[in-house]
C-alpha cells in the first residue's frame, strides 16, 4: 500500500512539470471570437460552393431517369430546390457577417 501512495503522490507532484512542457498550437489559427466565426462562415461557404454543382448533377440525372415518373420528377425538382435555398442562406450569412463587422468593427 506504501508503494501505491508514493507513486501516486509522485505522480501527483510531477504531473505540473509535464503539463506546461506540453503545447497545442490553435488549429483554427482564430485568436478572436471573430476571426472564430469568419472561420466558421468561409469554411460553410467554400463547402456549399463546391457541394452545389454535385447536387444539381445528382438531380439531373434524377430528372432524366425519371422516365415520367411523377415521384422522381418531384424529388428532382425538390434536391434544386433546397440546394438552390441552401446556398442562398450561405451567401446571406456571409453577406450578413460583413455587414456586421463592417457596422460593429469599424476601425
Amino acid at each position: 500500500m506504501h508503494k501505491y501512495l508514493s507513486l501516486i503522490l509522485l505522480i501527483i507532484i510531477l504531473t505540473p512539470l509535464t503539463v506546461e512542457a506540453i503545447t497545442i498550437d490553435n488549429p483554427l489559427k482564430a485568436d478572436t471570437l471573430t476571426d472564430l466565426m469568419n472561420t466558421i462562415v468561409n469554411f460553410l461557404f467554400y463547402l456549399a460552393i463546391a457541394i452545389t454543382p454535385i447536387m444539381l448533377v445528382i438531380a439531373g440525372f434524377y430528372y432524366l431517369t425519371a422516365a415520367g415518373e411523377p415521384e422522381k420528377i418531384n424529388t428532382a425538382k425538390r434536391i434544386i430546390l433546397y440546394t438552390l435555398v441552401g446556398l442562398v442562406i450561405v451567401i446571406s450569412a456571409k453577406g450578413i457577417m460583413e455587414l456586421f463587422q463592417g457596422i460593429f468593427l469599424r476601425q
